[in-house]
């Protein structure tokens, strides 16, 4: 077989539209038949498709949608962002801040990639045809209209850049709103620190340790050094298991009941009750006598029951662990502490981290010492590299075995070469699929080496999964897989000839735009078809829990709604900016394709995280922003290092030629100008709270709940401008909503002056804000009492010290020596002495729980998910004691 079939120009610029031509419909397709089919599951399975609508807090409840197939757009778009805020959080609103930010950028560059460079591309003169003939390949090396190319990427750098900052002074607005608002400055977290390898002579020393951090504003309210067990650890796991046992039997018996008494009633014979399940016991439990299994599983509860109340009374003589939490009486002295230098001493008091929810904690990882936790860092860091030349090498294999190249040249693909249509599919798909169905690997892989590293928190392994996952996905998605048949090419040569890199440069990078644009069409359309379907989440939150959910505790957890995977998800969307953005000179119709990307994606998110998804334990700020902002400051010089080594190729001795290389080094160092511009304004006042604002908030505490004015008008919420002073407070916060809404896409002057001429779009002004000059002064006492009614507004806030000592302890500590089980044995006739005899073998320790729970008439047990079973639920004897006697009551 002639080779050159597939390397002629005429017919690689040919195979280049069937390619696009085969991917573009086969995505279609696929993703228009996964749409149809959710829009017509979707009214249909609200557990996985709308759980939020009945599964959340009430105040963050959505709107149930209509059962229209395409309602739910216009139902999304059409929710305020101040409403994602308040039902989803800042990272959530960031997030999708972020996607929209990147829609617009690459909107705008669209338009004007179009108007100017795609005509100069398709008037080239080197004959180029099919999709080449669209790519500066097309363009005569020795053209002027290449400035073109390099004039409109300057403005659209520029353009981002400055977009890329305004975004940043929003957030850092909103994150400093968000770290000072009642809702969670209030909360106890939000003034604790963990400290992690503390020194022996802190260790053993409660006093000393208290007084060194007792030093910073407002002082130290309780410390609590980490202490654990692992002989009670294994009795609250056994426990555990035990209690979920004996509420699943006790759950599949009383179904048996109800079945039993309706069939005696239809027949109209006496009921009688069935025999109660009966189980071996000992070591020859083979040859031992039966017992009834109710009651030995009572009993052995009791007995862990038992062992746990008495070591948690002995917890002081539980071993210390290297690492302690801190609340302080200030929210700024946490955020103090986890700046300060704790120590002089090489890995001691290294780690501090504030914003500490218990919940978010890896217990396991504080026992580390901080020289194993470096080794393991070094080692995990070591792993992933090889993981990363590992992946190389297959996502080269795979990908070469499936190139047209390679298999035409077995008889049994020989159809490819007069098949256009399959031959697009093997080119532009199958390649992609390769690639997307090993990168669903790695996420799991590397959050694994985190953990291993000794990471503290669950929320720190994802913020740094998101750097470790963007950079795997450039090395083996963009530079070696997408692109392998240039770079390759390109090695190869210049190894011979390193005159030739220029050359190649110049010829092979523009032709592997069609790599890059099905990869797009791929993750555009079957991945947003994929997102928003759920298919996963769809068996194992619908079709598993009818198979294995017997029991109303794990009936009510399938019906909460599931998490969203931020480590594995941001590095994909930024990936695509890289994509996009690296292209806009050379192939500008592939950021047609990235804005659709955005576009579709903004739309699913907002679905999602409105209907969907609920991160009650990812709670930080929007810390994966800023994050996410450096990747695609990486995306930037990628596309700009694209920039030179293109002009660089086309230089010819002429100072036309150098000039061109000369402003796209320009470009680069005017990126980098930028770059630490943003790292000294805005990076250190992301992680921390600044002490002006603590201060304002001091003096103000009604700053705290409204919301900023990010253009910086005021000065502790109150502005002596013309502009502020006559506006309500209602107007305030809608022209604030302004400001933050397009302040990063507009001059903030045109927006003032637009403001100030059609003041009708703040609306009508009912109630006059009173100036700072006129305002009466805040007496201390009002201000403390203000100050005591948002700490009030936290359950954890107003707990007692032994409350919160058992809060911000390891689990096995939190566990509490009673047990409650939540099975349907409300039916007094029926199940009255059974109930009665389960708490009477725990000894006390046992509470049978029957509200929110019932066997249905098709005999099937239903949990009440507007039934709050943790707020029923007891932690001590007495607790137990008192609900028993009401219940007796009642009846």
């Amino acid at each position: 077989m002639d080779s050159s079939l597939f390397t002629s120009d005429d017919k690689s610029s040919d195979n280049s539209v069937h390619t696009f031509l085969a991917s573009l419909l086969f995505n279609l397709a696929v993703s228009a038949a996964i749409l149809f089919l959710f829009c017509i599951l979707r009214p249909r399975f609200k557990r996985v498709y709308a759980p939020r609508t009945y599964a959340v807090e009430r105040e963050k409840r959505s709107k149930p949608i209509g059962n229209g197939i395409f309602s739910w757009i216009p139902a999304v778009l059409r929710v305020p962002d101040e409403e994602i805020i308040k039902r989803s959080g800042l990272d959530t609103y960031m997030f999708l801040r972020g996607i929209r930010s990147n829609l617009i950028i690459f909107a705008a560059i669209s338009v004007i990639s179009a108007a100017s460079i795609l005509p100069i591309n398709i008037l080239g003169t080197n004959g180029l045809t099919g999709l080449d003939s669209l790519s500066i390949g097309n363009v005569d090396s020795k053209s002027s209209r290449l400035w073109v190319h390099v004039g409109v990427f300057a403005l659209i750098v520029v353009w981002t850049l400055w977009n890329i900052v305004g975004e940043l002074r929003i957030y850092t607005h909103l994150r400093m709103w968000w770290l000072t608002h009642p809702a969670h400055a209030s909360r106890a977290q939000a003034s604790t620190v963990l400290v992690t390898d503390l020194p022996k002579t802190l260790l053993n020393n409660d006093e000393r340790l208290f007084r060194m951090f007792d030093m910073l504003p407002g002082g130290v309210r309780q410390i609590f050094v980490n202490r654990s067990s692992d002989e009670l650890a294994d009795t609250v796991k056994k426990r555990d298991r035990l209690a979920a046992k004996l509420e699943k039997l006790l759950t599949k018996y009383a179904v048996k009941c109800v079945k039993t008494y309706e069939k005696a009633s239809l027949r109209g014979d006496m009921y009688v009750q069935p025999r109660r399940p009966a189980m071996r016991k000992g070591p020859l439990s083979l040859f031992g006598g039966k017992v009834e299994t109710f009651e030995y599983l009572s009993a052995e509860i009791a007995m862990c029951n038992h062992y746990i109340a008495q070591n948690l009374k002995q917890m002081q003589d539980f071993k210390r662990q290297p690492s302690a939490l801190v609340m302080f009486n200030k929210q700024i002295a946490a955020h103090m502490a986890s700046q300060a230098v704790l120590d002089y001493k090489p890995f001691s008091m290294g780690n501090v981290t504030a914003d500490v929810n218990p919940e978010d904690i890896i217990w396991s990882n504080l026992k580390i010492s901080p020289w194993s936790r470096r080794i393991r860092g070094y080692v995990s860091f070591g792993i992933t590299l090889a993981i990363t030349f590992l992946w190389t090498i297959l996502t080269a294999f795979f990908s070469g075995l499936i190139q047209v190249n390679n298999l035409t040249k077995l008889k049994a693909f020989n159809w490819l070469t007069t098949n256009k249509f399959a031959l697009g599919i093997f080119s532009g798909i199958v390649p992609s699929l390769i690639i997307a169905l090993m990168m669903t690997l790695l996420p799991l892989i590397l959050r694994l080496l985190l953990r291993l590293e000794g990471t503290p928190r669950f929320s720190l392994i994802d913020l740094r999964l998101l750097h470790r996952m963007f950079f795997f996905q450039v090395w083996n998605v963009y530079l070696v897989n997408i692109l392998s048949s240039s770079s390759l090419v390109i090695v190869t040569n210049s190894l011979s000839d390193p005159t030739s890199i220029f050359t190649q440069l110049q010829e092979d990078v523009p032709k592997s735009a069609i790599n890059i644009l099905t990869y797009v069409l791929l993750l555009t359309f079957i991945g947003a078809a994929k997102e928003i379907f759920q298919g996963f989440s769809l068996a194992m939150r619908y079709l598993m829990p009818l198979l294995f959910a017997k029991t109303p505790r794990k009936i009510y957890s399938a019906e909460k709604p599931t998490e969203f995977n931020w480590g594995a998800t941001i590095p994909t969307h930024t990936l695509v900016f890289l994509f996009g953005f690296s292209y806009t000179f050379i192939a500008p119709y592939v950021s047609w394709f990235v804005a659709l990307y955005f576009a579709i994606f903004y739309i699913i998110y907002r679905y999602q995280f409105l209907y969907v998804y609920n991160d009650s334990k990812w709670v930080t700020g929007g810390l994966s922003y800023p994050k996410s902002i450096k990747q695609i400051l990486v995306g930037i010089y990628i596309s700009e290092i694209y920039l030179i080594l293109m002009m660089l190729s086309r230089i010819h001795g002429t100072a036309d030629s150098v000039m061109r290389v000369v402003v796209a080094v320009g470009i680069f160092m005017f990126t980098v100008a930028v770059n630490l511009y943003i790292n000294d304004v805005y990076m250190p006042a992301i992680n921390y709270l600044p002490l002006k604002k603590a201060f304002d908030i001091e003096q103000n505490p009604l700053l705290a709940s409204e919301f900023p004015d990010v253009l910086g008008d005021e000065d502790v919420g109150f502005s002596e401008s013309s502009d502020s002073s006559s506006l309500s407070l209602e107007q305030r916060k809608k022209r604030n909503w302004i400001y933050a809404m397009y302040s990063s896409l507009v001059p903030t002057s045109i927006i003032k002056q637009t403001i100030r001429t059609f003041p009708s779009i703040l609306g009508s002004s009912t109630d006059t804000f009173v100036s700072s000059k006129t305002a009466p002064a805040m007496s201390r006492t009002q201000t403390d009492k203000y100050r005591l009614s948002m700490i009030d507004t936290s359950p954890m806030a107003t707990a007692g010290r032994n409350e919160l000592a058992r809060m911000f302890s390891s689990p096995e500590i939190r566990a509490r020596p009673v047990c409650n089980l939540w099975v349907p044995l409300g039916n007094e006739k029926l199940f009255g002495r059974l109930l009665w005899e389960i708490e009477h073998y725990g000894q006390g320790t046992i509470l049978v729980i029957t509200q929110g729970t019932e066997i249905t008439e098709k005999f099937r047990v239903r949990a009440d998910t507007d039934f709050d079973i943790e707020a029923i639920e007891v932690g001590d004897k007495a607790e137990v004691s008192n609900m028993q006697r009401q219940r007796t009551v009642s009846i």
